[in-house]
């Protein structure tokens, strides 16, 4: 599980980002708005622990964002804001939980686990776009209602596509989510046109309305509206 942390506070942030990844999550910081929302458009995460009060781009307009953009992650508000209001106001920017500071690490940990538990709700086991449908448990891809063999590299390709679908996923963002390349000292461009191929395809070829668009330069965009 990948869980973002966006807390100006970076010994706040640290501290959690340790005690999480002793827990055996996968944490990554940002310290401002603006760095946290650049993670967020380029990364796949499970949870959001998100601070409200942070330089730039504030919390709440983060998390309207995102709400906005179609995540439908878990987000955490962790803040130091107590009031009713504030506490309103967060849930109905789309929230799912709030916790305020100071708090027991371990009630942050059970606090978690609820929001991850609920996350993997039936719902959201399934990815959907217009006649195209990804079993997460089955690992099983049908469009039309016809079942389409994928290959692992293709379904974690698509499925990358899927999660995002209506935003432009880059070359680079392929090759760090699938390809599990971090650094890019050997470019892969190549092979990652070569698989979105094989992609169009299988899934694209035979249907009318075309779902994979590929923006020349930047990346790609799945969608059913050719952007």
């Amino acid at each position: 599980m990948r869980i973002l942390v966006i807390e100006d506070e970076q010994k706040v942030a640290r501290a959690l980002k340790e005690g999480l990844t002793h827990e055996g999550y996968q944490v990554d910081l940002a310290f401002s708005g603006e760095e946290g929302f650049y993670l967020l458009s380029t990364t796949q995460y499970d949870l959001l622990l998100l601070d409200l009060m942070l330089p730039g781009r504030d919390g709440l307009e983060i998390l309207k964002s995102v709400r906005k953009q179609g995540m439908t992650f878990p987000v955490l508000v962790l803040t130091a804001r107590d009031t009713v209001e504030d506490r309103v106001k967060g849930l109905d920017s789309g929230a799912d939980d709030y916790l305020v500071k100071p708090f027991a690490f371990a009630e942050l940990l059970a606090r978690i686990r609820v929001l991850l538990r609920r996350g993997r709700s039936e719902q959201n086991l399934r990815l959907l776009l217009a006649d195209l449908e990804m079993d997460l448990v089955t690992r099983k891809v049908k469009r039309g209602g016809t079942e389409i063999p994928l290959t692992a590299r293709e379904f974690d390709l698509l499925e990358l596509l899927l999660r995002h679908q209506g935003q432009i996923v880059s070359r680079e963002m392929i090759a760090k989510e699938v390809w599990q390349e971090v650094d890019r000292a050997t470019p892969i461009d190549n092979l990652i046109d070569v698989h979105i191929a094989r992609l169009r395809r299988k899934i694209d070829d035979p249907f009318a309305k075309k779902l994979i668009h590929t923006i020349r330069g930047v990346g790609f965009v799945f969608s059913e509206e050719a952007p």
